[in-house]
């Protein structure tokens, strides 16, 4: 009987209890996002990352317009694999919040994680379904256009702007979209912060970041339209922007974490 006990309680402690918030937390989680990269800004570190990818773009798109169908997926798509790219943010933002050091390198902490197995289990999820987008993406575009090349940019833009073809492109892609990103919103919002604050496997954060968007359905929509948005505010100016939106958006979502899971 004492076992049954010790099991019944390690099992209840093991549950954790979600708390309902509302948009008065979502614009506190983001002004402490905000504090946490004016503390120690990171926007070096993600232009490193990017001005590679900017700049393989930039250099297909020279031998041909074929890849501009994939422009849009692949801005898109930031915000399916933004989370894990924001994990070493998380760990700033844990530091700060213990008022331990925060030197840049602690980013990669992450790499010495008990989770570490955990987050690398969900990362490869994550990737799994951004390159199922794009390769949705693809299938959509070819379906309404064939095999159609763009002479140019502005071709490109007429065909999908002022067409009866383009529309439906553009209608329809934004659905599947929206059907992807709800998924990884759901399965990563809590799940990857909560890796790096606790020792537990990949099943039981994923579960506690559903339980969490379940009890906050509308508050978590509107995280993800601003997740979305500001994503793709950072990618007009050739991508640059992201190097602070993409902070910003990780210490943030430590912060709504913080803020969802009773810890």
């Amino acid at each position: 009987m004492s076992s049954e006990k010790t099991v019944d309680a390690n099992t209840s402690h093991d549950q954790s209890d979600i708390r309902e918030i509302g948009t008065a937390d979502l614009r506190d989680a983001l002004a402490r996002g905000i504090a946490d990269f004016m503390e120690q800004p990171t926007h070096l570190i993600f232009l490193c990352a990017i001005y590679p990818v900017v700049g393989l773009f930039v250099a297909r798109l020279e031998a041909g317009y074929d890849i501009l169908p994939l422009l849009f997926p692949l801005v898109a798509g930031f915000s399916l694999i933004g989370p894990l790219a924001a994990t070493g943010l998380y760990e700033l933002s844990r530091r700060r919040e213990q008022g331990l050091d925060l030197t840049w390198w602690h980013v990669f902490d992450v790499l010495h994680s008990p989770s570490r197995p955990a987050i690398a289990v969900l990362g490869v999820a994550m990737a799994a379904v951004f390159v199922a987008w794009l390769i949705a993406a693809q299938t959509i575009f070819v379906l309404m256009f064939g095999d159609w090349v763009p002479a140019s940019i502005g071709d490109f833009s007429h065909e999908v702007f002022a067409t009866s073809s383009g529309w439906a492109l553009i209608i329809v892609g934004c659905g599947i979209g929206f059907i992807f990103a709800v998924v990884v919103l759901t399965i990563s919002v809590v799940s990857l912060p909560m890796l790096l604050d606790r020792d537990v496997g990949a099943r039981r954060a994923v579960e506690t970041s559903i339980r969490a968007v379940l009890a906050n359905p509308g508050t978590m929509m509107v995280w993800g339209l601003i997740v979305v948005s500001t994503l793709l505010i950072g990618s007009l100016p050739l991508f640059v922007g992201l190097a602070i939106v993409l902070p910003v958006l990780g210490h943030s979502t430590w912060h709504l974490y913080c803020k969802v899971v009773v810890r």
